[in-house]
């Protein structure tokens, strides 16, 4: 699992917007003289990443941006146009870049997968929120398994 100290794995997400679906990489993501608070969710429109997760990084977004944060990032192993959609579901537009980890790829490089198998759910994403300067993971809080308390928004707030 990757840890605090550790470069970001290199990996290819995907990003829906104006100008349709583009490859964004980690490389490019969490570039040298960024400050990148990312987190990681089970799956878009699912009941806690829909009304509690997403929505605490919205809330805090001015307060993250005061902190020296350029980008605030969500990542989900689903595609680019369910990320999308749940993006203007939630209101994100402009905040909170929704990015698709369609395949896992990233997520299996963090290694931070887990089996939602039995939900019907497949291979996703453990719940997590990390800061990553310059490339290097400075804050990685992951959730303990249905748990909700380390990876809010408050939480990486208080982080900084």
């Amino acid at each position: 699992m990757a840890k605090v100290g550790d470069k970001v794995p290199g990996a290819t997400l995907m990003h829906k917007g104006a100008d349709g679906i583009k490859p964004m990489s980690t490389d490019e993501l969490f570039a040298p003289g960024k400050k990148v608070v990312a987190f990681a969710v089970p799956g878009a429109f699912t009941p806690t990443c829909s009304a509690k997760h997403v929505p605490s990084f919205l809330t805090n977004y001015e307060a993250l941006k005061a902190k020296g944060v350029d980008t605030v990032a969500c990542i989900s192993v689903n595609d680019a146009f369910v990320m999308d959609a749940w993006g203007k579901d939630q209101k994100s537009d402009g905040k909170v870049m929704m990015l698709a980890d369609g395949n896992g790829e990233f997520t299996e490089k963090m290694g931070l997968t887990m089996d939602g198998s039995k939900f019907g759910l497949g291979k996703r994403s453990q719940r997590y929120a990390m800061v990553v300067e310059n490339g290097v993971i400075k804050t990685l809080n992951v959730e303990a398994p249905g748990a909700f308390d380390v990876s809010s928004g408050d939480a990486i707030l208080k982080a900084l």
